[in-house]
């Protein structure tokens, strides 16, 4: 018999009873953009108290329904084994060894720590330890988090909400329980060097502050990282670290999946974990302020509702986005295989496909348009996001911040919205 168990950590539960975590979602007051913080555990939001409905919870009750098995082999079979669960592909490895995990003690240049994604779902594995860190996104908590011990034994998932809230719900993460890339100064055991800035990074951040304690494979030409290196006498030295096909002076790579810490999956890992927070925050600030100002005007909540929806107009639209000065290659099979994930219209066209000469994508408008987490943003946000969209689209707005969308651009991207997900351009009730 498949026996599958589900727990919640003690420490999350004493930690309930001793204090009540503070996010600081960013919530509009008014058009002049003053903000408040909201308690995650008192209404709307109730974090603790709301049931997950993500990709591990899923996975949880389908163990448990015995419609899949998990046979335990060696730990790398076992880690193969749960990313097919999970839907992840071992292409989109990447390897950070700073110390910033709950598994610290085993971390390091030698020893780093692997992280497995897909659109929502993270899983980070370290050679030597049988725990493994989980993380996915739920449409109504935002980050989730999750530990699983690979034995020989029924797998036994764990929620480990507020240990990991600790520095998964901060500034880093829009102040939302969330996920985060970042990049600082390491030193050779890796530990951050925290008298020297930190960047949390995205796509509208210069290469030169990306990537400080993350290996990095793959050419990007001309362009600076801080990946593949750490402090020196004082020193970071970012002119021999990049452009590498290969991680094999810096440890064993016979011990991972890949060989690879592949520069698309990492520029990917940086759009939608940021991206992921936008919906969050904005979400959470929607609920929060339907609960907390009921009565409020009708023209005063449109004004609020217009600025959280915009927030998430620009990260979808990739405003801002660093402009590549060289092009970016891939080391591995990770850009075939993402780009492979479709949806794509009868052109074959897609907002997957990479274009990476000049910017990430050759069609600027985030993939996360197909998760669940923009389908279960609450209704009057989703309507007046995809009523900015339609507007940038039909070139009504054509405001300086969406200037790198060119008519064509705005015409192919709305072709390619028509046939994969057409939903986004139908007209609300009301609308003319």
């Amino acid at each position: 018999m498949n026996m599958i168990f589900f727990t919640r950590s003690p420490i999350m539960l004493l930690q309930c009873i001793a204090a009540t975590v503070v996010c600081a979602c960013l919530i509009p007051q008014n058009a002049s953009g003053q903000f408040v913080s909201v308690d995650l555990e008192s209404e709307p939001l109730q974090y603790s108290k709301t049931q997950a409905s993500n990709r591990i919870s899923k996975l949880v009750e389908a163990l448990s329904n015995e419609s899949i098995s998990w046979k335990f082999e060696d730990k790398k079979e076992y880690l193969k084994a749960l990313l097919e669960h999970l839907d992840i592909s071992e292409t989109s490895q990447v390897l950070v060894f700073s110390k910033t995990s709950m598994q610290v003690q085993h971390i390091s240049p030698r020893n780093p720590r692997a992280i497995y994604f897909n659109d929502d779902t993270y899983v980070g594995w370290i050679h030597g330890s049988s725990l493994v860190e989980i993380s996915t996104n739920d449409p109504k908590l935002g980050a989730a988090f999750y530990t699983l011990r690979m034995t020989s034994s029924a797998p036994r998932f764990r929620q480990e909400t507020y240990q990991c809230l600790g520095c998964h719900a901060t500034t880093m993460t829009k102040g939302v329980p969330g996920h985060t890339v970042r990049s600082g100064f390491p030193n050779y055991d890796g530990i951050f060097d925290v008298k020297r800035e930190a960047f949390v990074t995205d796509e509208t951040s210069d290469f030169k502050e990306r990537w400080g304690g993350w290996y990095v494979t793959g050419e990007h030409g001309d362009l600076r990282h801080m990946g593949n290196a750490y402090l020196r006498s004082g020193t970071l030295d970012t002119l021999r670290n990049g452009n590498r096909q290969t991680l094999d002076e810096f440890f064993d790579t016979s011990n991972y999946l890949t060989p690879h810490s592949d520069i698309q999956a990492l520029m990917v890992l940086e759009h939608q974990t940021q991206m992921h927070n936008t919906f969050t925050r904005a979400d959470f600030s929607v609920r929060s302020m339907l609960h907390e100002h009921a009565d409020q005007d009708e023209s005063e909540r449109a004004v609020q509702l217009r600025m959280i929806a915009k927030d998430i107009v620009d990260r979808l639209l990739f405003c801002n986005e660093f402009a590549l000065s060289a092009p970016v290659k891939s080391s591995s099979e990770f850009g075939q295989f993402f780009m492979a994930r479709g949806p794509a219209d009868s052109l074959g066209r897609s907002l997957r496909e990479f274009d990476m000469r000049t910017r990430m994508f050759k069609y600027p408008l985030s993939y996360l348009i197909y998760s669940e987490a923009f389908d279960a943003l609450q209704p009057l946000l989703r309507d007046e996001v995809c009523q900015q969209l339609r507007q940038i689209f039909d070139c009504e707005n054509l405001s300086r911040e969406y200037s790198h969308l060119t008519n064509e651009l705005r015409q192919q991207i709305r072709e390619i919205v028509l046939a994969t997900k057409p939903d986004i351009l139908q007209l609300r009730s009301g609308d003319s």
